[in-house]
């Protein structure tokens, strides 16, 4: 069998040690989030180099075996597809032991590093250095890649939560095994790798994210500098019909910098998350009622909106900038919380976004993740299509939007108990109709899980698949990295 002779010969390249092909080794692979069956995505085979040039080996071993590999940096893409393929019968190429910090320019302030780097590894490093720089991460930041975050544009709190927009020259693995530099990195002797992304010619960073055009097995980051102050506050608006106010509201600040940070735009329901379980709060049929949810909330000093936000720098900016905020959200009807904690917008890592999964139990999660104009009347309408949508499926209605200035990233958690039947077929239901009735409304997404890939690319349009194709077929003819990645094949 193709996948055997394969696993075989890969461990000459990396050694018995470093191959799975028996089931219980290829369980932890297998574990899913979403709700979509494991046996779809299920991998026949792990493989986990140490080096690039065992990554062009094995590379080179899955063209001449006709094994697709699926490239993973840590495995911990949470409520998107964990280690999981787009789809069944790939074999995950692990690249976590792949994890070493190959260069910090304190003057620069940039990083090099490979994919099975944490962010947690790399804050150590900064401070056992003594380097006053911080790092942006997203949610479950302590577990995760810089690298695989960042391909999949991922995204934090800080002012450097735009991954991608903060990353700068890739080293990458075609499928032939031929080694790219994008940038300044193909000059000999470079000393501008990290410095300068768009290079010579045309630039190819980006369409290396969210796609399956090659391994990506080196990553410069850009490190923000540590301001001299900084300060945190939380906006809160009571009631649901304050959406489109409290946007058109916010927008000015983020577009002219007086809000430094992406900060986040949350629920009433995402907000008792941090501190009760969904049975606490209701245990009547369907999905939570909304002003149940609000009613709560605003008991416990909340409301039906919360925007967390950080402003950055000089004490007398940081001053100014924190009034000129604070009477904006007042006169759209809001208040200001002051001095509220929030690691993330500080560059300090946490855990305490998991508390989401206490919701219900089961290790349930998917995210939904539609792109918002920042328009006061469209965030408001995408929140009421989503509203009716999950009230119709049952589903509890969350979202954590960071507003980035022109555009808003919508996403919207869906917690549900994988191990019940009923409920993870009700939530996949759900999924499939949120992303229809949002593409019939004129909105597209920003990312998906495996198993809904195709369909979100279709809402792309077919030429957008049709040049993805193209490009696929010149760099990878024969398929071999990551079939059905972004719902791109050959």
């Amino acid at each position: 069998m193709p996948v055997e002779r394969f696993l075989a010969a890969a461990a000459g390249v990396v050694g018995n040690d470093h191959v799975i092909g028996d089931p219980a080794g290829l369980a932890p692979f297998a574990r899913l989030m979403l709700p979509v069956p494991e046996e779809e995505h299920a991998p026949v085979g792990v493989v986990s180099p140490r080096t690039v040039e065992e990554v062009q080996a094995l590379l080179r071993l899955a063209g001449e075996h006709k094994v697709p590999l699926w490239p993973t940096s840590t495995g911990r893409n949470f409520g998107y597809g964990t280690s999981a393929a787009a789809t069944k019968g790939q074999v995950v190429l692990d690249l976590r032991r792949m994890n070493r910090i190959l260069d910090v320019d304190p003057v620069l302030c940039t990083a090099l590093v490979e994919p099975g780097v944490t962010y947690k590894q790399l804050q150590d490093h900064l401070r056992a250095e003594k380097l006053p720089l911080w790092i942006d991460f997203p949610a479950p930041g302590p577990l995760v890649s810089p690298i695989g975050n960042t391909l999949e544009r991922g995204g934090g709190l800080t002012p450097y939560g735009d991954h991608f927009a903060n990353s700068c020259g890739y080293e990458v693995v075609l499928a032939d095994g031929t080694v790219l530099r994008t940038g300044m990195g193909g000059v000999k002797n470079t000393t501008s790798w990290q410095a300068f992304r768009y290079g010579y010619g045309p630039f190819l960073d980006g369409i290396f994210t969210q796609s399956n055009f090659g391994v990506v097995t080196k990553m410069g980051l850009w490190l923000m500098p540590a301001p001299e102050t900084h300060r945190t506050g939380m906006a809160v608006w009571p009631e649901w019909g304050d959406m489109a106010k409290l946007i058109d509201a916010m927008r000015p600040l983020r577009l002219d910098g007086t809000i430094g940070n992406f900060g986040v735009l949350f629920d009433s329901t995402l907000a008792l998350t941090a501190s009760m379980k969904r049975a606490d709060l209701y245990a009547g049929p369907g999905a939570v009622p909304l002003d149940l949810s609000i009613k709560t909330a605003k008991s416990k000093g909340l409301g039906a909106w919360h925007y967390l936000y950080t402003v950055y720098g000089r004490a007398d900016r940081v001053a100014a900038d924190w009034k000129a905020i604070e009477r904006a959200v007042v006169a759209s009807g809001g208040t200001v919380i002051p001095d509220v904690p929030d690691p993330m917008s500080v560059g300090e890592l946490t855990l305490q976004a998991f508390s989401l999964l206490n919701w219900v139990g089961g290790h349930g999660l998917a995210w939904f993740s539609p792109v918002t104009p920042m328009r006061g009347a469209d965030a408001a309408r995408q929140m009421e299509i989503a509203r009716a949508v999950m009230d119709r499926h049952g589903v509890d209605f969350m979202t954590g939007m960071t507003l980035n200035g022109r555009e808003g990233l919508n996403v919207m958690p869906m917690v549900f108990d994988r191990s019940d039947a009923e409920s993870t077929a009700r939530h996949r239901a759900c999924f499939d109709a949120l992303i229809d009735a949002f593409a019939a409304a004129g909105y597209g997404f920003y990312r998906t899980g495996i198993g809904f890939m195709d369909k979100v690319a279709a809402v792309h349009g077919t030429a957008q698949i049709d040049v993805n194709r193209r490009i696929k077929r010149a760099l990878d003819p024969g398929g071999i990295i990551a079939p059905g990645k972004s719902g791109i094949r050959i």
